[in-house]
């Protein structure tokens, strides 16, 4: 995604709280003993109007545990040209101590929601370390979520800490930066800080260094959101579900069958995903419908991995024993999540029509598969049969070779491949590729590179052990610059 040229105005926005209290619960963010900044998100956050203050050495880099900025008190936007200036201290007091920003929120809400985790329903979940902590409106007048990950204990916490790792906010930046750039929609890694606690975990070598993070997303409405009213047997709040989404999420006007109207967009959402998922060669790791929301946004980053190449076998999770969530598995589960969400709506509407647009998603899906394929090939559709004949043989040249999957796509951008034996198995793809046309051309320094830009697992293990071992931030820094010079290259 570009940069954009001039930031958003700031204008905040207080939407979920027209929902009620049956759908959150306020909640107190967590005090940390000391607060150091790792990523700020400059980008996303001129996307809602936050543009950098001046900086002066007292206002970056480690802050203990005080009082927040006294300049907090003089950020009225109406005064600064109608954006939020935010040195790094004053990042730190919204973003690590979680002072309300101006004009949103005037109190953290923790979601409440069930979910289907691994196919099993869950009841007793919900924000266990998270919360929704602002809402503001996007250069494109669409609202997005300021979300947290570790921010603290909830009522949904269970015997969990309410405690992110750092490693556990590094990975979730790396991917959400390369998801970025290879366009899947996703959610938006705003800011990083670390908070100087020791966390024990089961899973990786303790202790462990702990960190809060803030995503962005358009939406943190789940489908588990819809399977908790369900389950209550809501159906006046589930109503006002079905209005909330369509109206300030799909910004539709309701018609005579609103949840059929949610229904078929969020079909449509969830179909684009699994299938740019697959493009990317992308595995989530844990696909349970409360990490599904219904603005069709990846999010909630844990096991995820990138395929090295086209293995439908290929697992992302240590404790995804039988495969449910594997890679070649992927769309098959956002499938049944939405039939889940189909469920749940059998609240309000009745099933026959529900049934009709969820029999539509493996055609959504393999549309979306040709569109997603043809975009990272870098050339423009030629027709619904053509591109989807060319998208089968990408798939199958790619499960059939041991050709990785970031390599095949950088040498064949723009619509070129090269000879040799290591392409025989790619043959039917060149000559329907000799059909179509670029979208861009190869003009940018990055095609010049003799390999992709690529992030599997060792590479993603070397930035942590660096940052472990020395407190070395630069295999990091340059990993996210290198991301975003890729993207520029790809759009």
């Amino acid at each position: 995604m570009a940069e954009n040229p001039q930031p958003a105005r700031y204008r905040p926005r207080t939407d979920i709280l027209s929902l009620g209290a049956p759908f959150y619960d306020a909640v107190a963010a967590a005090q940390f003993p000391a607060h150091t900044l790792r990523f700020r998100n400059d980008r996303a956050a001129g996307q809602i109007g936050i543009v950098p203050a001046s900086r002066t050495p007292a206002q970056a880099g480690v802050q203990s545990l005080a009082e927040p900025s006294a300049a907090i008190e003089t950020l009225d936007p109406r005064l600064r040209g109608n954006t939020l200036p935010l040195s790094d201290a004053q990042w730190i007091d919204h973003f690590g101590r979680f002072v309300p920003l101006p004009g949103s929120l005037s109190e953290p809400l923790a979601l409440r929601y069930h979910g289907h985790q691994f196919q099993s329903y869950n009841p007793d979940i919900g924000d266990g370390r998270g919360f929704l902590f602002a809402q503001a409106t996007d250069t494109h007048d669409r609202l997005l979520d300021l979300g947290t990950k570790g921010s603290g204990q909830t009522p949904y916490s269970r015997f969990g800490d309410g405690r992110l790792t750092l490693k556990g906010g590094v990975r979730e930046v790396l991917a959400t930066e390369m998801l970025e750039a290879l366009n899947v929609p996703t959610s938006r890694s705003f800011s990083l800080i670390e908070t100087g606690e020791e966390l024990v975990r089961g899973d990786e070598p303790s202790p462990t260094r702990s960190a809060v993070l803030v995503r962005l997303n358009h939406s943190h409405v789940r489908i588990g959101t819809f399977q908790r009213l369900a389950y209550e047997r809501d159906a006046e709040a589930m109503h006002r579900l079905v209005d909330y989404v369509l109206t300030r999420l799909y910004h539709r006007t309701p018609g005579s069958e609103p949840a059929i109207e949610l229904f078929d967009e969020a079909v449509g959402r969830i179909a684009t995903l699994a299938a740019r998922f697959m493009a990317a060669g992308f595995v989530h790791g844990v696909l349970n419908t409360d990490n599904i929301n219904l603005t069709g946004e990846s999010f909630d980053y844990g096991p995820w991995r990138f395929a090295p190449t086209w293995d439908a076998g290929f697992t992302a999770a240590y404790f995804d024993h039988h495969g449910l969530y594997a890679y070649g598995r992927q769309p098959d589960a956002m499938h049944w999540n939405a039939m889940q969400l189909a469920v749940a709506l059998r609240t309000v509407v009745d099933a026959p029509p529900l049934i009709a647009v969820l029999e539509t998603f493996p055609e959504r899906y393999a549309r979306a598969a040709a569109e997603a394929i043809l975009w990272r090939l870098g050339v423009r559709p030629r027709g619904a049969d053509e591109d989807r004949a060319l998208a089968d043989a990408v798939t199958t040249a790619l499960a059939t070779s041991a050709m990785p999957i970031d390599a095949f796509y950088h040498h064949a951008f723009g619509g070129w491949l090269p000879e040799g034996e290591e392409w025989a198995a790619f043959e039917e793809v060149r000559a329907r590729l000799s059909d179509y046309h670029p979208r861009t051309d190869r003009s940018h320094p990055y095609w010049s590179d003799a390999n992709p830009c690529s992030m599997l697992i060792d590479e993603v293990e070397a930035i942590w052990a660096r940052i472990a071992e020395a407190d070395d931030w630069s295999l990091f820094d340059a990993k996210v610059a290198a991301i975003r010079r890729m993207g520029a290259a790809l759009t």
